[in-house]
């Protein structure tokens, strides 16, 4: 069980109507609050809640629209995408509790500060290096729509400019991260065929593709809904279309990919993970086709060039900046 729904639980008393869980973690929650429903934006979690919980838990940026008497929000890492939330499950709350959990090195107490928009926020519980914390919602704020929170920037490419939109909470929220602005440089001659931008966040790199490779299908994939309705909303700005899956990992990507584009995630919340970039790594083979290749860029520390070698054939360091390297692997017969 994770330790901010052991916290829940030494208050279960509060939780007896029904209830909206934000963001939960996947594990046994939703069995020990038969009354609770989850919402979830994390499409790995989320698989793994639906296949225990079925219809008690969605996938979406948006609340599910079933009236609740209270909501727990477990607390995101970005400070925009607390807001976002807690506004929106606040305008849901009139008069009713709004609790918020969260770890203590995740910067709860500092969240917890913006529970006093909308009442007296009470810490209740702390435990397991975790806090739980309630606000009654005295006046409910207007929904927010999610779209008007959005930051708009323009990058002046080589074919042109591209204009990106981001929404709370997506990697590099508003403005193009260093990684990528290396990557955007050295994405000339890829095979002809399917290509797939691997952790697609705002939508940057699968958009500079489709423009650059008009011929060739698009797919977007990443494990957070609010970068795919980002990378949507950056597609449609520049008139340009994609498929997008929702996923944690390249195992639900399609095979025959002409290439891998990535510019790979290897930070879960406030906890270091590189699984999915090495799940990538092992398995990317299985997905591209004979004389596919993969373009990945990472921060140059990170040790992914042995990993690359093993399991794809020679990496080739196309470029290398600021702290960040571009790598390549082509698959051979």
């Amino acid at each position: 069980m994770d330790p901010r729904s052991e916290v829940l639980l030494r208050q279960a008393g509060l939780f007896t109507g029904d209830l909206l869980l934000a963001g939960l973690p996947a594990d046994d929650l939703l069995a020990e609050l038969p009354r609770a429903w989850g919402w979830s934006w994390h499409a790995g979690e989320h698989q793994h809640l639906l296949a225990r919980f079925g219809e008690r838990c969605s996938f979406d940026v948006q609340a599910p629209p079933a009236a609740f008497d209270s909501a727990v929000l477990f607390l995101p890492k970005s400070r925009e995408l607390t807001d976002y939330l807690l506004q929106a499950l606040a305008s849901r709350l009139a008069g009713k509790p709004l609790y918020l959990v969260g770890e203590k090195r995740a910067g709860i107490e500092r969240a917890a500060r913006q529970l006093a928009a909308f009442g007296k926020p009470r810490k209740l519980d702390s435990a397991r290096h975790c806090q739980l914390w309630r606000v009654d919602v005295l006046d409910a704020p207007d929904t927010p729509v999610l779209n008007d929170l959005a930051r708009h920037f323009t990058l002046e490419l080589s074919d042109g400019p591209l204009q990106v939109t981001s929404l709370p909470g997506v990697f590099s929220h508003g403005r193009l991260d260093l990684g990528s602005a290396l990557l955007l440089e050295h994405l000339d001659g890829l095979p002809a065929g399917p290509l797939l931008d691997f952790g697609c966040g705002a939508g940057v790199i699968g958009a500079a593709l489709k423009r650059r490779y008009p011929a060739s299908p698009v797919i977007l994939l990443d494990v957070d809904a609010f970068a795919l309705a980002s990378s949507r909303l950056t597609l449609a700005a520049n008139r340009l279309e994609a498929q997008s899956i929702a996923a944690d990992s390249i195992h639900a990507a399609p095979v025959g990919l002409a290439a891998i584009v990535s510019n790979p995630p290897f930070h879960q919340g406030v906890h270091t993970d590189y699984q999915a970039s090495e799940t990538l790594l092992r398995h990317a083979r299985e997905h591209l086709a004979t004389n596919g290749e993969l373009r990945l860029v990472a921060n140059s520390f990170l040790r992914y060039p042995p990993l690359i070698e093993r399991h794809l054939g020679h990496c080739q360091t196309l470029a290398s900046g600021q702290g960040f390297s571009l790598y390549r692997a082509a698959i051979r017969q």
